[in-house]
């Protein structure tokens, strides 16, 4: 049976009709695919950002504990020099004293002897709750960095997952598009196929 011209044409646009599915479904894959990396690179980039975010953390906490140890040493350096002038101060008094030819157990030598004592210890119970203090809130401030970048990098991964389903869903969407529109051009085709003579 010989095919007539208009049968000849029908083929012709139903091999057309299938190649064009064809690429359209190509062309769904192309997209998906391009979605699906997008996805991967995003959860990739958020977790190099993460591990990033977490060394500069870590960095910045020891930096913290560091100047408050520094801070905490001043204190107690400063608590030293006040006992060391303490030292120097009484031995004055003492030397004036046995020098004037005035008892160095007893009277206003005694009782001055007793009130810079007093002082200086004050000073000196300060000094050391200043450097208790310094190495508390630097140990604070380090664990809160690092809790809060904890907390950041959680939210960040998170909202990387999503933004990555999200990428994954619609280039599944876009191929399934694809094969819908790849569908609909091979029905069109076979409808106009019978409508040729």
């Amino acid at each position: 049976m010989a095919l007539t011209p208009g049968q000849t044409v029908g083929i012709a646009g139903l091999i057309g009709a299938y190649g064009e599915s064809q690429a359209q479904q190509a062309a769904g894959i192309n997209q998906q695919t391009g979605f699906m990396l997008q996805a991967r690179d995003t959860l990739a980039i958020s977790q190099v950002r993460a591990d990033m975010s977490e060394q500069y953390a870590v960095i910045q906490a020891g930096r913290t504990l560091k100047k408050a140890d520094i801070e905490a040493q001043n204190y107690t350096i400063a608590g030293n020099s006040l006992l060391k002038n303490m030292r120097a101060t009484n031995a004055t008094v003492r030397a004036r004293a046995a020098a004037s030819g005035v008892v160095l157990g007893e009277g206003s030598v005694q009782g001055i002897q007793r009130e810079n004592v007093a002082a200086t210890m004050r000073d000196v119970g300060i000094a050391d709750l200043n450097a208790l203090t310094a190495r508390v809130l630097g140990f604070e401030d380090a664990s809160a960095m690092l809790q809060s970048t904890e907390y950041q990098n959680t939210l960040n991964l998170y909202s990387a997952r999503s933004q990555a389903g999200q990428l994954e869903f619609a280039g599944s969407t876009a191929r399934k598009s694809a094969g819908i529109l790849a569908n609909a051009t091979l029905a069109k085709a076979g409808v106009d196929y019978l409508k040729v003579k």
